[in-house]
């Protein structure tokens, strides 16, 4: 028997069919949660939802839909009632997108499509999350996982609106944790750096090559690296960790 540290919990994890989202949700039901997985890629959460069935005794559900939307965010919970017959302990945003270009070639569409689904998504998904919590008379302690990125801090060329939108999850992340914290609701923040995902497979191998030389681990991460710093931030062994922001770079700086 494996390691129980989310034994009983369950997990809302959005981004949950490909990349880290995915990592994420395996470990997280690898360590005892109940998973629901909310992605738009409805084949890909419903094959590792039946995985997960089959490797896993906890209960795990899934739910396609885009995170973006207000109307999808806020019913999600609703359906969410239904499935697990009870309010979620752990909520991890992990839904994102790329639509990079150079500043002058990018258009407005680019720039707007990414802070939607970057942040605002996290915005609703966070806002309907404790709305849903506190519609059954009071809020209860909770941790909540935004997955932001190194280049939220650092920017990169060719990233401006991901750049933003990332740093806009790092300011999000910290002002939730300080009006939430009183309430046993904590918020914290992952910044991964370069991890092997479907977003940096298509990044050119002579610009990937140059970025693996800056960093001192002199490779990219994978992304159950980034689930198990989710893990920890998730768990009750954070439990005094709020308003944090944890990197996930291999020692690539800002």
């Amino acid at each position: 028997m494996g390691s129980t540290r989310l034994l009983g919990k369950y997990a809302i994890v959005t981004g949950a069919g490909s990349g880290i989202g995915h990592a994420i949700c395996r470990i997280f039901a690898s360590e005892g949660a109940s998973v629901l997985l909310v992605d738009r890629n409805e084949p890909k959460i419903n094959e590792l939802s039946q995985k997960l069935d089959k490797q896993h005794e906890n209960d795990h559900h899934c739910i396609a839909g885009d995170v973006s939307n207000s109307g999808f965010a806020s019913s999600l919970f609703e359906k969410s009632q239904t499935l697990f017959e009870r309010k979620g302990d752990i909520l991890v945003n992990c839904a994102g997108i790329t639509r990079d270009s150079l500043l002058l070639n990018m258009s407005e569409k680019q720039f707007d499509d990414v802070i939607q689904v970057n942040l605002k998504s996290i915005f609703l998904m966070t806002q309907a999350y404790i709305s849903d919590m506190k519609s059954s008379g009071e809020l209860k302690p909770a941790s909540i996982v935004n997955i932001s990125s190194i280049v939220g801090k650092g920017g990169n060329v060719g990233q401006a609106n991901y750049a933003a939108s990332k740093a806009g999850v790092i300011g999000f992340t910290k002002s939730v944790g300080i009006e939430m914290g009183r309430f046993g609701i904590r918020c914290n923040a992952v910044l991964p750096g370069f991890i092997q995902t479907p977003m940096t497979q298509v990044v050119p191998e002579k610009v990937l090559n140059q970025m693996i030389h800056l960093i001192p681990a002199k490779r990219m991460g994978n992304p159950e690296e980034v689930a198990k710093a989710c893990l920890f931030l998730a768990s009750d062994e954070s439990s005094y960790v709020n308003c944090s922001c944890l990197e996930v770079t291999g020692g690539l700086m800002a």
